[in-house]
Order: structure tokens, then C-alpha cells, then sequence
């Protein structure tokens, strides 16, 4: 008993070593702000375990001062410590108001510069018409109901929600129609149209609220007839402009107006989309577009090598578009390219010059899955960045979501344990260990489970898997 009570002297007296440490590394206000009221450290079998309340100030802390912890440790043992943070919503109880508005505080004044865009915003300029749009089986759907948006009656469904891999065609969909729309008139005046991306939408919201002018910006979205909104995954994680667009949402709506929207991803493979959103997306009409398929992937190569004034052999076309199957702008790249050749060599494009040329373009744009494919769609799935599966971050979220990624890995591709290791920056058995949490999961048909700012989520793990697998099909 009496080495008992030693220990726990010795480590309380570690602790605090270690608070004045972190202190004069980071200063008392940012440890007042975070470390004081509702956090609790303790050190245990040689790791510093940090309990948090929640996944906000989680992830604050691991961001900004987690080398600063293990410093602060290494500075009060002498040794390397592991950090470990946690959440403990019993916690919850420690936070104050007025602590609270400390932690807001410091959070605006962190990222005031990120937020704000270097340049004023400007409109975006359209450059696609619907009459240009090359319709095939794998786009008819989607072409159809963005006629039905631009027609003279109002559209039977609402919203319109487009999503599909890049380079399919969703942007020049989405310009079309704020195009067509633009010349059409109902009671006697035009109709009026707006479009915007998604950064656009939210870099607008975050300069109203520092210009004071949020009546402004309101006045300029909800009371449009048509709203057109290109990349909306890029509000994920935004919980205030998710929260804005939600009520410009319902004001266009509730006035019997039109909205359309693209995404990389289906509103439901979205990470960290508020629930209510996601349930008025779906409730419109929700159109996947697929890759072109042979016939279509020809007819964007003859119209593209129109526009070049570019004559080349029909066994020429079919090569590229045999081999170029996943894009419209790698079509449009492989023609550019034999453009160019042509152009300085001054010669016929023939099929062996145009094989020789294409070897390099067809070996980066293979239709097979790639890894970057798998982190786009996984980081789409749990609202998080590509780059935080290649982080050192091991919150439950960024370690769910990176066990997913290399388990996907392991089936879409034919990469081995060691060059999945090295493309994510972690080691072989670090993949192999992965690939077998998972696997255990699949047999158990287990849940996976993870953290968002708008609430836990969770998926069984068959569920989880052909999801997201149905992004490579």
C-alpha cells in the first residue's frame, strides 16, 4: 500500500511538473483555454493519456498541441511518452460558459487567416451549355432531369442531386442549366439563377458575418429561383455554413423554387453532412453518372477533334477511346496531346505514332482503381482530408477510416502489403493488421463505428464496404 501511495505521489507530482512545462511551451492562456477546465491528465504505463469531453476539443488538441505534450513530458521525465487522447463526456460537467467563449475566442482568432479568401469573391464564369452536352447511356438519366429543370413548368422533383466521379460531365450539367435557365422567363421576367461551388458559397457566408452584411447575403440566395451549387461536399465538417445553407435550403424551397447540386459522392457517403441536409437531398431526385461508355467516349473524341481541327484515322479514335475509359478530360487530353505532335512534326497521326505517343498518358490514366481513388472516396465517407490518412493522427475516426482505405486497397488493386505501407506512409505489418481488423469485422458482420461533430456514426461492416465499393464498379 505504501508503494502505492508513492506512485500516485510521484505521478501527481509529474503531472504538475508537466502542466508548468506545457506552459512555458505554449503560454498560460492557450493552457487556461484548453488544459484547466474540463481536461484531465494522467500518465499511465509510461503513455500521457489526455481525457477530453469531446471530438471538438479532441481533435483541437491533437492538431495544434500534441508535440507540444510530448515535449512538455520528455522535459519533466527525461523520457518519450506516447500521447493518447480520449473523450470523456463525463467531462462535460468541468466546462464553463465563460471557458467555453475562451476556446471559440482562440479558435476564431487561429483561423481567421485560413478562412478568409486571398482574393474578393468573384462570380464563376459559365462555360457549358446544355446543347454541347454529349448524351449516352451512362448520362441519359441525368440529362433528362436537368431538362426537366430548365422546361417551362416548374420540375416535378426537388432537389436535383448529381454525383459520379470526377471528369464525368456533373459541372458541365450543373452550368448548362444555370445557362438555360437564365433565358427563361416566368410572369413576364426572367428568371433568376445563381451559381456557385460550394468554397464560393461558404467563403460568401464567412465574409457576410465579418462585413456585418449576412442580410445581404441572405437576400442574394433566398430569393432566387433557381440555386445551383457545384462540389457541395465542400461543406462537410462546416457545421455553421451547413446550418446557413440548411435555412436557404427551406426558404427556396418552401417558395416553390428550384435547387441543383453536385458532388464527388452520394449525399449519404458525405462524412460529417448534417442529417438534415442529407434527408432533403435524397428526398429530391438523386442520379448517379457513370463513366462514358464506348459509343459515347467516341462521339466527345469526334467532336473534340472538331474543335482542334484535328483529321484523324477512325482506328486512331478507337484506340483512345478503347483504352481512355474513366474521363471526359483524359479523352480530352489524349486528343491534345496527339494535337501537339502533329503540330510539330507536320505529319499524319497513324495508330503506331499514336500508340508510341499515348504509352506515358494510357500508364497514368489506367482504368483500373487506384489508391488515390480509395482515399478520395474513404475521406468523402468519414469527413475527413486524403492527407489525414497519411497523418500521424490516430483519433478513432482517422484510424477507422485508414484501416478502411488500406483494406480497400488490398481488394481494388494489386498492390502488395509493403507498397500500400509506403504510399500511406506506415509500415507492412501496419496494412497487414488493418486487412485483418477488417476481415475480423466482416466475419463478425460487426459495426464499424466513428466519431462526427454532428454525432457518432455507424454502419455494419458488409454495409460500410459495398458502399463505398460501389465507387469503383
Amino acid at each position: 500500500m505504501d508503494g502505492l501511495m508513492v506512485s500516485v505521489r510521484a505521478e501527481a507530482t509529474s503531472i504538475r511538473g508537466f502542466m508548468t512545462a506545457l506552459q512555458e511551451r505554449i503560454g498560460p492562456q492557450k493552457i487556461n483555454a484548453w488544459f484547466r477546465h474540463g481536461t484531465r491528465v494522467e500518465l499511465h504505463d509510461g503513455q500521457v493519456k489526455v481525457s477530453v469531453p469531446n471530438p471538438f476539443v479532441a481533435n483541437w488538441i491533437e492538431t495544434h498541441y500534441l508535440g507540444d505534450i510530448a515535449e512538455a513530458m520528455k522535459a519533466q521525465t527525461g523520457k518519450t511518452h506516447g500521447v493518447a487522447v480520449t473523450i470523456d463526456p463525463s467531462l462535460s460537467g468541468d466546462l464553463r460558459k465563460t471557458h467555453l467563449d475562451k476556446q471559440a475566442e482562440m479558435v476564431s482568432k487561429v483561423t481567421e487567416g485560413r478562412a478568409r479568401p486571398r482574393h474578393p469573391v468573384t462570380p464563376v464564369t459559365l462555360r457549358h451549355r446544355l446543347e454541347d452536352f454529349i448524351v449516352g447511356a451512362s448520362n441519359k438519366l441525368a440529362y433528362s432531369a436537368a431538362m426537366a429543370v430548365v422546361a417551362g413548368a416548374p420540375a416535378a422533383f426537388n432537389p436535383l442531386f448529381l454525383h459520379g466521379p470526377c471528369g464525368v460531365g456533373k459541372t458541365h450539367l450543373l452550368q448548362g442549366v444555370c445557362v438555360a435557365a437564365s433565358h427563361v422567363h416566368r410572369d413576364g421576367a426572367p428568371l433568376r439563377c445563381r451559381y456557385v461551388t460550394g468554397e464560393q458559397f461558404t467563403n460568401e457566408f464567412i465574409q457576410s458575418i465579418r462585413n456585418k452584411k449576412s442580410g445581404e447575403f441572405r437576400a442574394r440566395y433566398r430569393n432566387l429561383d433557381l440555386l445551383v451549387i457545384d462540389d457541395v461536399h465542400f461543406l462537410a465538417a462546416k457545421k455553421a455554413t451547413q446550418d446557413e445553407f440548411l435555412h436557404t435550403f427551406n426558404t427556396i424551397d418552401a417558395a416553390g423554387k428550384q435547387i441543383v447540386m453536385a458532388s464527388d459522392a452520394h449525399p449519404r457517403l458525405v462524412g460529417e453532412l448534417n442529417e438534415q441536409l442529407v434527408s432533403r437531398f435524397v428526398a429530391g431526385m438523386v442520379v448517379k453518372i457513370e463513366p462514358p461508355d464506348f459509343s459515347t467516349r467516341m462521339e466527345i473524341l469526334r467532336r473534340k477533334a472538331r474543335t482542334l481541327k484535328l483529321t484523324l484515322p477512325a482506328e486512331v479514335l478507337e484506340y483512345v477511346a478503347q483504352h481512355v475509359r474513366t474521363s471526359v478530360r483524359e479523352l480530352e487530353g489524349a486528343l491534345i496531346k496527339l494535337a501537339a505532335l502533329g503540330a510539330m512534326d507536320g505529319g499524319q497521326i497513324t495508330l503506331p505514332v499514336a500508340v508510341d505517343a499515348l504509352a506515358e498518358h494510357l500508364a497514368r490514366t489506367d482504368g483500373a482503381v487506384t489508391l488515390g481513388d480509395i482515399e478520395a472516396a474513404v475521406a468523402a465517407l468519414f469527413g475527413i482530408t486524403p492527407a489525414d490518412l497519411h497523418s500521424t493522427r490516430r483519433t478513432r475516426t482517422v484510424s477507422t477510416a485508414r484501416m478502411t482505405a488500406m483494406f480497400l486497397a488490398r481488394r481494388h488493386t494489386r498492390m502488395s502489403y509493403p507498397e500500400i505501407g509506403r504510399f500511406m506512409g506506415k509500415n507492412h505489418s501496419s496494412v497487414v493488421l488493418a486487412v485483418q481488423r477488417m476481415e475480423l469485422l466482416l466475419l463478425n458482420n460487426a459495426p464499424v463505428e466513428w466519431s462526427t461533430p454532428v454525432g457518432p456514426r455507424s454502419l455494419p461492416a458488409q454495409q460500410l464496404v459495398d458502399l463505398l465499393g460501389e465507387q469503383f464498379a
